[in-house]
């Protein structure tokens, strides 16, 4: 029987500014199955440079190792859906779609191992508290039936689910020993440098506890896997069963939780990721009171603040969230916020860039009053909004513009950004599939040598806003762009319609 960790080979697209950078790489979960009879023998090479304490880490792993545990999760076994391209149900999909199902796959799950009508998956977790609290990720034991717990002496005993939090994939677990576990302490991950040394350990494969080395390679890697993506990427080899194992640094302090890894074959090759302590910490805390997390819900799509982008709005320098959709009803809404409105502070916060806003507002309470520092059409403001509850079901509004529609412009020319506008017919609006109020004007072509091409505009896209004013026709939108131009600006700010999303799209005018 083949390891469930073998997963087809897929092809994973990473977006790099205005470039797409395609790779035959797969991203999944370092989660493995029960039931694993055997094991193809294979040779680790030493990590380069490695050092330790005097010449070994055994002194490290006496402390760590028996506090660390593996965690069966057990469920019924479910159909595999040959249409979805893991061929089954992924627990991170609703948050790696947005990243790898357009460009390419979403998070991969190794399917759990069927035993009749149960199925089996193991992964890791480890003791904070010696009266058997224990922690590990959420997709260990996502949508598990029972869950068993086996000490590093091979006691098992049965674990209660006390809370988990899907978003930053954590979950605590509670499990009744009869006498005082072993525990390991939480370290800083702040601290943490590129190259520092650390260790992973966890059950591969279900093999037994295993101890791998390695260094820290980057800090804040963005997965976009949820509003708390700032993972550690180490080189220290871990794999399908790895997942919630701690991280540890050369004083056994755990400054990591073991989450994913990339890998063109499902094992591993020396590019994992690892939850940092500081921001698992505080989520754990919470859970050991029970239940679920609630966010805090702004209801804004933002996109960084480029260079083009600052020059074409009067920013001295690069920075912030720019608001390139406003859902309707929503807390931003109500406080004023509007499209172009760029958000460089939050709750006396400064905010360097939409991550930062993310991760600002989600961990506010809802109900929360809070503050936020923007900068709208040249000028510096404060605005005052009501922090929401953060929901599944909250969708972006379409802009309901009305009227009638203007008599059609077809092939305006705007050489000097490279671009065929049109207006919107009915006949447009069905093939883009927009509604029947949509406004704005089509890009009909893109010149390939051209500025517009460069920073990205696409044939279809609708242009509905040029330096933050709206536009309803390609004439308005070529004369807007005439005027930005001729005002000596270095760039010209679109507003573009692309599906179901809106974005701003800084188009240089020295490029073209």
């Amino acid at each position: 029987m083949s390891p469930s960790s073998i997963l087809r080979r897929h092809r994973v697209a990473a977006l790099l500014g205005a470039a797409l950078i395609i790779s035959p790489v797969i991203v999944s979960f370092a989660q493995s199955n029960a039931g694993l009879s055997t094991v193809a023998a294979t040779t680790q090479t030493p990590v380069a440079g490695i050092t330790a304490p005097n010449g070994s880490f055994a002194p490290i792993i006496a402390v760590t190792k028996p506090a660390v545990v593996t965690i069966t999760s057990v469920m019924k076994a479910q159909p595999q859906d040959e249409s979805s391209p893991l061929g089954g149900n992924a627990p991170f999909d609703q948050f790696f779609q947005q990243f790898f199902g357009d460009q390419g796959m979403p998070m991969p799950k190794a399917p759990p191992q069927q035993q009749g009508q149960r199925a089996e998956a193991l992964g890791s977790g480890f003791i904070v508290g010696a009266d058997g609290t224990i922690v590990t990720n959420n997709h260990v034991i996502d949508g598990a039936s029972s869950i068993k717990v086996t000490l590093d002496d091979g006691t098992e005993l049965p674990a209660k689910l006390v809370g988990h939090d899907a978003k930053n994939d954590l979950a605590v677990l509670k499990i009744k020993a009869d006498k005082p576990l072993p525990t390991v302490k939480w370290g800083d991950s702040n601290k943490l440098m590129t190259g520092d040394q650390v260790l992973a350990i966890g059950n591969p494969f279900g093999i037994g506890t295993t101890v791998t080395a390695g260094i820290v390679s980057a800090r804040g890697r963005d997965l976009h896997s949820g509003p708390f993506d700032d993972f550690i990427q180490i080189d220290a080899p871990i794999n399908h069963g790895n997942s919630g194992g701690p991280l540890v640094d050369v004083n056994g302090n755990v400054i990591g939780i073991n989450t994913a890894i990339y890998s063109p074959n499902g094992g591993s090759v020396g590019v994992g990721f690892a939850i940092p302590s500081d921001q698992a910490e505080k989520v754990v805390a919470k859970l050991m009171k029970g239940g679920d997390i609630e966010y805090g819900y702004l209801g804004v799509q933002i996109q960084p603040v480029t260079q083009d982008v600052a020059s074409a709005i009067g920013l001295d320098h690069p920075g912030g969230a720019l608001v390139s959709q406003v859902t309707d009803g929503s807390p931003a809404a109500k406080a004023g916020i509007e499209t172009g409105d760029v958000i460089t502070g939050f709750a006396g916060q400064e905010i360097k860039d939409p991550k930062d806003l993310s991760r600002a507002v989600a961990d506010v309470s809802p109900g929360a009053k809070e503050t936020l520092d923007v900068w709208r059409k040249g000028k510096a403001m404060q605005i005052s909004a009501d922090v929401g509850r953060n929901a599944d079901d909250q969708k972006t509004a379409s802009n309901g513009n009305e009227g009638r529609s203007p008599s059609a412009e077809q092939g305006l020319r705007v050489p000097s950004l490279g671009l065929g506008l049109t207006d919107l017919t009915p006949d447009i609006r069905d093939q883009l599939n927009l509604a029947g109020n949509q406004r704005g004007a089509v890009v009909e072509r893109v010149n390939p040598d051209k500025a517009a091409s460069v920073a990205g505009i696409q044939p279809g896209d609708v242009i509905v806003g040029v330096d933050q004013m709206p536009v309803k026709t390609a004439r308005q939108a070529n004369q807007a762009i005439a005027e930005a131009g001729k005002s000596g600006k270095r760039s010209v700010l679109l507003l573009i319609d692309r599906g179901d999303a809106q974005i701003f799209v800084a188009v240089p005018f020295a490029a073209g």
